[in-house]
Protein backbone atom coordinates (compact mmCIF):
# COMPACT_ATOMS: atom_id res chain seq x y z
CA UNK A 1 0.00 0.00 0.00
CA UNK A 2 1.69 3.32 -0.85
CA UNK A 3 1.08 6.42 1.35
CA UNK A 4 -1.52 8.67 0.91
CA UNK A 5 -0.32 12.17 -0.28
CA UNK A 6 -1.53 13.61 2.96
CA UNK A 7 1.27 11.58 4.58
CA UNK A 8 3.60 12.55 1.77
CA UNK A 9 2.55 16.36 2.09
CA UNK A 10 3.34 16.32 5.81
CA UNK A 11 6.67 14.00 6.26
CA UNK A 12 8.42 15.13 3.08
CA UNK A 13 8.99 18.64 3.98
CA UNK A 14 9.78 17.24 7.60
CA UNK A 15 12.83 14.93 6.32
CA UNK A 16 14.17 17.59 4.35
CA UNK A 17 14.15 20.22 7.43
CA UNK A 18 16.02 17.53 9.61
CA UNK A 19 18.61 17.40 6.85
CA UNK A 20 17.92 14.13 4.70
CA UNK A 21 16.21 13.24 1.75
CA UNK A 22 13.02 10.85 1.49
CA UNK A 23 13.68 8.08 -0.72
CA UNK A 24 10.49 6.25 -0.47
CA UNK A 25 7.53 6.26 2.47
CA UNK A 26 5.12 3.38 2.87
CA UNK A 27 1.80 3.02 5.08
CA UNK A 28 1.96 -0.85 5.46
CA UNK A 29 -0.31 -3.93 7.21
CA UNK A 30 -3.70 -4.18 8.40
CA UNK A 31 -4.47 -3.72 12.02
CA UNK A 32 -1.19 -2.46 13.00
CA UNK A 33 0.10 -0.50 10.19
CA UNK A 34 3.70 0.26 9.73
CA UNK A 35 4.99 3.40 8.49
CA UNK A 36 7.92 2.96 6.28
CA UNK A 37 10.02 6.03 5.69
CA UNK A 38 13.61 5.29 3.91
CA UNK A 39 15.86 8.73 3.68
CA UNK A 40 19.31 9.21 3.12
CA UNK A 41 21.65 11.94 3.94
CA UNK A 42 22.92 14.69 1.14
CA UNK A 43 25.95 12.38 0.71
CA UNK A 44 23.99 9.44 0.26
CA UNK A 45 24.99 7.64 3.45
CA UNK A 46 22.48 6.66 6.36
CA UNK A 47 23.51 5.49 9.48
CA UNK A 48 21.73 4.30 12.48
CA UNK A 49 22.80 7.52 14.21
CA UNK A 50 20.92 9.45 11.01
CA UNK A 51 18.01 6.92 11.70
CA UNK A 52 17.67 7.91 15.39
CA UNK A 53 17.60 11.22 14.56
CA UNK A 54 15.21 11.53 12.02
CA UNK A 55 12.86 9.12 14.09
CA UNK A 56 12.89 11.36 16.73
CA UNK A 57 12.13 14.37 14.28
CA UNK A 58 9.54 12.88 12.44
CA UNK A 59 8.36 11.38 15.90
CA UNK A 60 7.36 14.61 17.01
CA UNK A 61 5.86 15.97 14.12
CA UNK A 62 3.46 13.07 13.64
CA UNK A 63 2.22 13.31 17.30
CA UNK A 64 1.60 16.74 17.03
CA UNK A 65 -0.50 16.16 13.59
CA UNK A 66 -1.43 12.94 14.18
CA UNK A 67 -2.18 11.86 10.69
CA UNK A 68 -3.05 8.14 11.48
CA UNK A 69 -5.97 7.00 13.17
CA UNK A 70 -5.04 3.26 13.71
CA UNK A 71 -2.08 2.11 15.52
CA UNK A 72 0.95 2.11 13.71
CA UNK A 73 4.84 1.37 14.33
CA UNK A 74 7.04 3.70 12.99
CA UNK A 75 10.08 2.51 11.02
CA UNK A 76 12.99 4.74 9.80
CA UNK A 77 15.56 3.12 7.86
CA UNK A 78 18.52 3.56 5.29
CA UNK A 79 17.60 2.30 1.58
CA UNK A 80 20.51 -0.09 1.98
CA UNK A 81 22.65 -1.49 -1.18
CA UNK A 82 20.07 -2.78 -2.86
CA UNK A 83 18.13 0.40 -2.77
CA UNK A 84 14.72 1.60 -4.16
CA UNK A 85 14.93 4.21 -7.16
CA UNK A 86 12.16 6.52 -6.71
CA UNK A 87 13.43 9.78 -8.12
CA UNK A 88 14.38 10.76 -11.17
CA UNK A 89 17.84 11.70 -9.86
CA UNK A 90 18.38 8.06 -8.42
CA UNK A 91 18.04 6.93 -12.44
CA UNK A 92 20.59 9.21 -13.32
CA UNK A 93 22.95 8.45 -10.37
CA UNK A 94 22.99 4.79 -10.57
CA UNK A 95 22.77 4.88 -14.22
CA UNK A 96 25.67 1.90 -15.29
CA UNK A 97 24.41 -0.35 -12.36
CA UNK A 98 22.34 -3.89 -12.87
CA UNK A 99 18.52 -2.97 -11.88
CA UNK A 100 15.12 -4.87 -11.86
CA UNK A 101 11.88 -2.74 -12.84
CA UNK A 102 8.18 -3.69 -12.89
CA UNK A 103 5.64 -1.39 -14.69
CA UNK A 104 2.44 -0.44 -14.21
CA UNK A 105 1.10 -1.45 -17.69
CA UNK A 106 2.92 -3.86 -20.04
CA UNK A 107 5.87 -2.69 -22.36
CA UNK A 108 6.80 -5.41 -25.28
CA UNK A 109 4.20 -7.69 -23.70
CA UNK A 110 5.94 -7.80 -20.18
CA UNK A 111 5.79 -5.90 -17.12
CA UNK A 112 8.94 -7.20 -15.79
CA UNK A 113 12.67 -6.30 -16.41
CA UNK A 114 15.92 -6.84 -15.66
CA UNK A 115 18.89 -5.23 -17.13
CA UNK A 116 21.72 -2.47 -16.92
CA UNK A 117 20.72 0.79 -16.13
CA UNK A 118 21.35 3.19 -19.09
CA UNK A 119 19.99 6.66 -17.26
CA UNK A 120 17.64 9.08 -19.04
CA UNK A 121 16.68 9.88 -21.77
CA UNK A 122 14.53 13.45 -21.64
CA UNK A 123 11.66 11.85 -19.65
CA UNK A 124 12.22 8.22 -20.09
CA UNK A 125 14.32 5.57 -18.41
CA UNK A 126 16.45 3.78 -20.51
CA UNK A 127 17.55 0.11 -19.36
CA UNK A 128 19.43 -2.65 -21.68
CA UNK A 129 17.90 -6.00 -21.22
CA UNK A 130 19.54 -7.63 -24.12
CA UNK A 131 23.32 -7.79 -22.15
CA UNK A 132 23.28 -12.12 -22.57
CA UNK A 133 21.64 -11.73 -26.60
CA UNK A 134 22.79 -8.43 -27.64
CA UNK A 135 21.99 -4.60 -26.64
CA UNK A 136 18.21 -4.36 -26.89
CA UNK A 137 17.73 -0.75 -25.23
CA UNK A 138 13.91 -0.10 -23.45
CA UNK A 139 12.53 3.16 -22.61
CA UNK A 140 9.83 3.12 -19.75
CA UNK A 141 8.50 6.59 -19.25
CA UNK A 142 9.21 7.36 -15.06
CA UNK A 143 5.75 7.59 -14.39
CA UNK A 144 4.65 3.70 -15.90
CA UNK A 145 7.21 2.38 -13.08
CA UNK A 146 5.59 0.65 -10.51
CA UNK A 147 8.60 -0.60 -8.67
CA UNK A 148 12.25 -0.70 -9.38
CA UNK A 149 15.69 -0.88 -7.54
CA UNK A 150 18.74 -1.98 -7.90
CA UNK A 151 20.59 -5.83 -8.09
CA UNK A 152 23.11 -6.50 -5.40
CA UNK A 153 26.49 -7.11 -7.64
CA UNK A 154 30.08 -6.78 -7.11
CA UNK A 155 30.17 -3.71 -8.46
CA UNK A 156 27.78 -2.27 -6.51
CA UNK A 157 29.15 -3.44 -2.98
CA UNK A 158 32.71 -1.91 -4.15
CA UNK A 159 30.83 1.78 -4.83
CA UNK A 160 29.41 1.40 -1.64
CA UNK A 161 32.49 0.42 0.36
CA UNK A 162 34.65 2.61 -1.30
CA UNK A 163 32.11 6.10 -0.50
CA UNK A 164 32.48 4.39 3.62
CA UNK A 165 35.98 4.86 3.36
CA UNK A 166 36.34 8.24 1.43
CA UNK A 167 33.18 9.04 4.31
CA UNK A 168 36.01 7.85 7.31
CA UNK A 169 39.31 9.49 5.99
CA UNK A 170 36.86 12.89 5.84
CA UNK A 171 36.07 12.03 9.36
CA UNK A 172 39.47 11.83 10.49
Amino acid sequence: MNAPHFLQALVAPAVEAAGYRLVRLRLMGGRRKTLQIMAERRDGQMDVEDCTALSRALSAVLEEEDPITDDYVLEVSSPGIARPLTRREDFARFAGHEVRVELSNLCNGRKRFKGLLIGLDGGNVVVDVGAKKGSERIRFALSDIAEAKLVLTDKLIQESLKARELKLKDKS
